[in-house]
């Protein structure tokens, strides 16, 4: 029996001096692409920043609008001949094959920038994770790592561009092995993600880019009264996402179908968008939007009509063609919402805006997880009950849509079976 027990010893040393090694390999991967991503997602940013206020100061150059479109459409003609998938060709390179294109790195980062620059209504996340999942495959061929391997460098390299740009490392962490398959965590990607995120983030911070926080006022107290508000608000917003996914997947169909011409395609809806903007007076359309979010949660105010108008300029610009993500611009669409919630209900607009970001980004995203600590991250710990509560609603009442159509559902949301389908209710649901 002695030697038995030293046998078994030595195959448990054996195995525990294996799994120390890929420990050490993920930690140093995680480090090296938290590093390069961080830095490269951190000029993204500085570059995001200056287009960005220099359109606040020269407001004309929305009249350029058009032009920028037909650069974007020109440059990924000319590099890739065709237009590009977005982030949906990088949750598929995550649940299916890595192939996925180191060109479009750049290209993203050009394209993205450029429709920020003209006032183009887009957010910034989709880049990040384009981004970052580009380069994450890019250094995985450079390691020679194998095709398993390289989908948890995908993960990783998505992981430092959304923490870089967001300064949310929680979130970032998590977001990219929750969002491929709803349901399931790719475990074997969690620790490069970690170690990925918190050194991108660390890294931008060092550069002078302050992460994005809110502050909420007036937080009341959790009662069985507005406990019941905050379900509603979730059922309404889970239900706007669903407009909000629905809006974006088939703006871009019909555009294609009826303006066949991608550059004759960017030219209209440019002009489309000067027009209802200037019709609508300001500048709160432009862009991102965070100037607006910022006052919805922090004054609680906003134009009751500003979440319909985001959601179909946001829907026309990435559906003709221009770059950006749709996260932000959902963040503004369910903080505008929700402030306008608190105000019809009599509950606290700018606690009501925070919990309409939150629960939009897990009815679009079905990341109910990455929803509830990126909420952390922007708005603190105050409010723990009104955020886990609003995103569990959403993430129910939302149903199987999302802004990503390759993601898939391991598990179905209303019974305890294994689907393993891409969205839409699956038998008898």
């Amino acid at each position: 029996m002695p030697g038995l027990s030293r046998a078994i010893l030595k195959e448990k040393l054996i195995v525990t001096g294996k799994g120390l090694l890929v420990l050490l390999k993920w930690v140093a991967i995680g480090i090296i692409t938290g590093l390069i991503v961080g830095a490269i997602s951190s000029a993204f940013s500085f570059c995001l920043s200056y287009v960005t206020n220099f359109r606040t100061t020269h407001p004309y150059i929305i009249y350029g609008l058009p032009i920028g479109g037909l650069l974007i459409v020109g440059m990924y003609k000319l590099v890739l001949g065709k237009e590009d998938e977005g982030t949906d060709g990088i949750i598929t390179a995550i649940s299916e094959k890595p192939h996925v294109r180191a060109m479009i790195a750049p290209l993203i980062f050009l394209g993205t920038i450029i429709t920020h620059l003209f006032g183009g209504s887009a957010g910034r996340e989709g880049a990040a994770l384009q981004l970052g999942g580009s380069l994450g495959n890019f250094f995985g061929r450079i390691f020679r790592l194998d095709e398993k391997h390289r989908k948890v460098l995908i993960t990783t390299g998505m992981s430092a561009a959304f923490s870089a740009i967001f300064g949310t490392p929680m979130a970032a962490a998590i977001f990219s092995v929750e969002a491929a398959m709803v349901g399931s965590i790719y475990l074997s990607s969690l620790l490069p993600s970690v170690i990925a995120a918190v050194v991108a983030s660390q890294f931008s911070a060092s550069m002078g880019i302050s992460p994005e926080s809110f502050e909420i006022r007036n937080i009341p107290d959790f009662s069985a009264i507005n406990g019941l508000k905050i379900i509603l608000l979730g059922i309404l917003v889970g239900g706007l996402s669903i407009v909000f996914c629905t809006v974006m997947k088939y703006s871009k169909k019909y555009l294609e179908k009826f303006i066949k011409n991608p550059f004759l395609r960017v030219i209209v809806v440019s002009v489309v968008f000067i027009g209802i903007t200037f019709l609508i007076g300001g500048t709160d359309f432009y862009g991102a939007g965070i100037d607006v979010i910022e006052r919805a949660v922090h004054e609680g105010k906003a134009r009751p009509y500003s979440f319909v108008v985001k959601m179909i300029l946001t829907a026309l610009i990435l559906g003709a063609g221009f770059k950006g993500g749709e996260i932000v611009p959902s963040f503004y669409v369910g903080a505008t919402f929700g402030c306008l919630f608190g105000q019809i209900l009599g509950l606290s607009p700018s606690l009501c805006a925070a919990m309409g970001m939150t629960a939009m980004f897990c009815g679009v995203t079905n990341c109910p997880i990455t929803s509830m600590l990126i909420s952390f991250e922007l708005f603190g710990f105050n409010c723990v009950p009104y955020i886990i509560v609003v995103a569990a609603v959403s993430f129910v009442a939302s149903g199987y849509s999302g802004i990503y159509s390759s993601q898939k559902f391991l598990y179905s949301k209303y019974r305890p079976i294994y689907k393993n389908k891409n969205g839409g209710p699956k038998d008898g649901e």
